[in-house]
């Protein structure tokens, strides 16, 4: 049996969502949004204040973000994955603020056009959204596609990046 990790989280509100984010010593581990009960399993957990430096100053960059002032985060992470969803999370990490890309764009900048279901998959695994962010990953027609933290999540986010048009809609 593997042996239980030790980890910190705190949670705030920011911009009309719930965060409670997990970290360890290295970075953050997860994020959860609007899900207060949303837990690590196996691990000795630690609740700390939004400011420790555990939690690597995550709250204040998401009120920067949140604010319109902050458009990347430099906070480290400290995420597992296989190597393609490594390969993956990098790649949506290159879409900039204010933009949009598609499964199938995705999948062909990791070298398998075919992979387009592997990388939704991927994409609804991401540890830590926002921070890796993968709400700008819309359907190939422009439908928004899927969302692990809710539609009405990545709507808001569109909309504040400014990368939500009507025509996502038609």
């Amino acid at each position: 049996m593997k042996n239980s990790e030790n980890l910190f989280y705190s949670f705030a509100k920011i911009g009309g969502i719930h965060f409670k984010v997990f970290t360890s010593k290295k970075g953050v581990r997860k994020i959860f949004m609007n899900n207060k009960d949303g837990k690590i399993k196996r691990a000795n957990l630690t609740r700390l204040y939004q400011d420790d430096p555990y939690m690597f100053n995550i709250f204040n960059e998401l009120t920067e973000y949140f604010g319109g002032e902050r458009k990347k985060f430099t906070v480290p992470f400290d995420i597992n994955g296989t190597d393609f969803e490594k390969k993956a999370w990098q790649e949506l990490r290159k879409i900039l603020y204010g933009k949009t890309s598609s499964y199938k764009s995705i999948a062909e900048r990791l070298g398998n056009v075919n992979a387009v279901r592997a990388v939704g998959r991927v994409i609804g695994l991401n540890p830590i959204p926002i921070i890796i962010p993968c709400h700008r990953v819309i359907n190939f027609n422009g439908n928004l596609g899927g969302y692990s933290c809710g539609l009405e999540i990545k709507e808001k986010l569109l909309e504040l990046e400014g990368s939500l048009s009507l025509e996502l809609f038609e």
